[in-house]
């Protein structure tokens, strides 16, 4: 019905027998756990050790926390569509979903940007430091790179809220996302569109850039040391945020690149990158800090040998 303004969507499900779509959620559910254990871990490590109150572990505990959030806006929905069939999800509760994937994405970005910023002054400034990275401006930052976030994404589900929806209602994903509820509306969609694609570029694209020149100006600091060992030693601080970078990164431009190229692969390849994007970053931020970093290492284990 083309007169329906505020119409419900249809989650997408992996295919097969309704049997089978409870095993599927079991892997879903298992990495859900990891990382609300993992990234929940991290926090209150950070919160109970003094020796961690630092810009670098303080920007982790934002980047675990954003984790988080975007983790449980999105899979206790999936794993309610596997678990309990529920396909239906209403305008309102799209909207508000896709509003948080996006904004909460946009600020994991700026964490990491701002991470990755503390690494080339604590390399290429390391005098400055400890002036330029105050525990009041690295609060400062986190609460810029979460408003910018949401002053940039607003916007999406308000250009989307006059559009009439008529025809097909079926997602791509197990969950809303603005490039997918936007090409099913009847209506000219194109401010929706340039909005959408400016907001990315400007945010995630800028971010990304960003972070490829603070990498190559840390890389000719480090390459003008003397010693490769200590070129090694020094680049070695950088290798859990280079990891880091990537599982965000690496699963926006494979989504990105399967919603522009992708329109005639089999859904099963949507719903995976989609769920890749969601849970990879969650899952593995947590592991490559807890094995990259000596101090949580050592906090961890002095934890268990005091059980």
């Amino acid at each position: 019905n083309s007169s329906d303004l505020s119409p419900s969507f249809i989650l997408a499900s992996l295919p097969g027998p309704e049997g089978a779509q409870a095993w599927v959620a079991i892997p879903l559910c298992s990495a859900y756990v990891l990382a609300v254990s993992g990234n929940g871990a991290v926090l209150l490590l950070v919160r109970a050790e003094p020796g961690l109150h630092h810009p670098m572990y303080f920007f982790l505990c934002m980047l675990a926390a954003i984790d988080l959030a975007l983790a449980t806006a999105t899979v206790p929905r999936i794993l309610s569509l596997y678990w309990l069939g529920s396909r239906e999800i209403g305008f309102g509760a799209c909207l508000l979903q896709m509003f948080l994937i996006h904004a909460l994405s946009a600020a994991e970005s700026g964490v990491l940007l701002a991470m990755a910023a503390d690494r080339y002054v604590a390399i290429c400034h390391p005098l400055r430091h400890a002036a330029v990275l105050t525990n009041a401006a690295t609060a400062k930052i986190g609460l810029l790179a979460l408003a910018r976030g949401v002053l940039f994404f607003l916007p999406l589900p308000l250009l989307l809220l006059p559009l009439p929806f008529c025809g097909s209602r079926l997602l791509s994903h197990s969950f809303c996302l603005h490039q997918d509820v936007m090409n099913l509306a009847c209506a000219n969609a194109t401010p929706s569109v340039v909005y959408g694609l400016t907001a990315i570029l400007l945010v995630m694209g800028l971010d990304a850039l960003l972070i490829c020149l603070s990498y190559i100006l840390i890389l000719k600091a480090v390459l003008r040391l003397p010693a490769w060992r200590e070129r090694l030693k020094v680049f070695s601080t950088c290798v859990a945020h280079v990891c880091v970078v990537l599982a965000f990164y690496v699963p926006l431009i494979g989504l990105s690149v399967v919603h522009r190229f992708g329109k005639d692969l089999a859904p099963l390849v949507h719903i995976v990158m989609g769920n890749i994007y969601i849970l990879v970053p969650a899952v593995l931020n947590p592991i490559i800090y807890g094995v990259r970093t000596k101090q949580i290492q050592r906090r961890i284990l002095s934890l268990i040998h005091c059980q």
